[in-house]
C-alpha cells in the first residue's frame, strides 16, 4: 500500500486516524465535504461530495487503497441517507472499480444487527437485521462490497465498527467499545493482508461482555488491545444517570432500536 485515500477525514473517527495514521504509508489523500479544522501544512486534501461521481472520480485517482468512512453517521431522514450513505457509496464503490484500486476499506456499523437481542452472541454470518435507515445504508454497503468483490476482484474489508471512543461511556458501550488504535488494526489488515478478498469484522476491542464472536478478525491476525473492563466503574456510574430505555434495553442497537420503534402496538 503506497497511495492511501480516507474519507470521512473531518468526523470524529477520521480526526483521530489522521494522528495515528500518520506515517504509516507513503502518501495518504483525507476527503471530506469540508476541510478539516485542524488540518495540517503537511496532510494532503481533497474536498468531495460523494454524490457527485466526478468528484469521486477525482479523489480515487491514482489511489491503491480507500478506507470509507465518509456520509452520514448517524440515524437521519432517508434523502439524507439516501444521498450521503447509498449513493454516496455506490460512487465510491463504482469510481474505485473504474481506477483500479485495489483495496477497500468500508466502515460497516453495529446498527446493520442492531435487532439481535443483547442476550445473543453474533458472528458475521447471520442475516443483516437493521435498526434504522442509517443501519439499512450499511448493510447496503456491506453488499455493495460483496458484489464488488465477486463481480470485479476489488479486496473488500467490512468493519462492523461498534462505538469508537478513550473508554466506553455507559454499559452497552461495555459490549461495543473500539479503542482507536484497534480500528487501526483492523484498517491495516483490510489493506495490508494477501489472503482479503471480501470479509466482514466486528470494529470491537477485547471486551468481556461482549455480543459479538470476532474470531473471523483475529484469523487474520487481530489482537485487540483495549480492555473495556477496565472501565467498568466509570461506564456504569454513567449508565445510572441515564432513564430507562424498555426496548433499547432489549436490543444491541440500543436507541437506535427505540427511535420510532412501534411494533409492539401492533395487534
Amino acid at each position: 500500500m503506497q497511495n492511501v485515500l480516507v474519507t470521512g477525514a473531518a468526523g470524529d473517527i477520521g480526526t483521530r486516524l489522521r494522528r495515528l495514521l500518520k506515517g504509516v504509508y507513503p502518501r495518504i489523500r483525507w476527503s471530506d465535504l469540508r476541510i478539516p479544522a485542524d488540518l495540517a501544512a503537511d496532510e494532503e486534501f481533497l474536498a468531495a461530495d460523494l454524490t457527485d461521481m466526478a468528484q469521486v472520480e477525482k479523489i480515487v485517482a491514482g489511489i491503491d487503497g480507500i478506507v470509507h468512512l465518509g456520509g452520514h453517521s448517524v440515524e437521519g431522514p432517508w434523502p439524507t441517507i439516501l444521498n450521503a450513505n447509498i449513493i454516496g457509496c455506490y460512487n465510491l464503490f463504482e469510481a474505485a472499480y473504474r481506477a483500479k484500486v485495489e483495496r477497500v476499506v468500508f466502515a460497516t456499523s453495529n446498527h446493520a444487527v442492531g435487532f439481535y437481542p443483547r442476550d445473543k452472541t453474533i458472528g458475521v454470518n447471520v442475516t443483516v437485521r437493521p435498526d434504522s435507515r442509517y443501519g439499512v445504508s450499511k448493510a447496503f454497503g456491506e453488499a455493495l462490497g460483496a458484489f464488488y468483490a465477486d463481480k470485479h476482484g476489488l479486496r473488500v474489508t467490512c468493519i462492523r465498527i461498534g462505538n469508537v471512543g478513550d473508554a466506553p461511556l455507559d454499559k452497552r458501550r461495555l459490549s461495543i467499545w473500539l479503542k482507536p488504535e484497534d480500528l487501526v488494526q483492523l484498517i491495516r489488515i483490510g489493506l495490508e493482508h494477501r489472503d482479503i478478498r471480501f470479509e466482514i469484522f466486528y470494529g470491537a476491542s477485547d471486551n468481556e461482555a461482549g455480543w459479538w464472536d470476532n474470531s473471523n478478525a483475529r484469523r487474520h491476525g487481530y489482537k485487540p488491545q483495549g480492555r473495556a473492563e477496565d472501565f467498568r466503574a466509570q461506564a456504569m456510574a454513567a449508565q445510572a444517570k441515564l432513564a430507562p430505555d424498555p426496548v433499547g434495553d432489549r436490543f444491541q442497537g440500543g436507541p437506535f432500536c427505540s427511535d420510532e420503534y412501534d411494533a409492539d402496538q401492533r395487534p
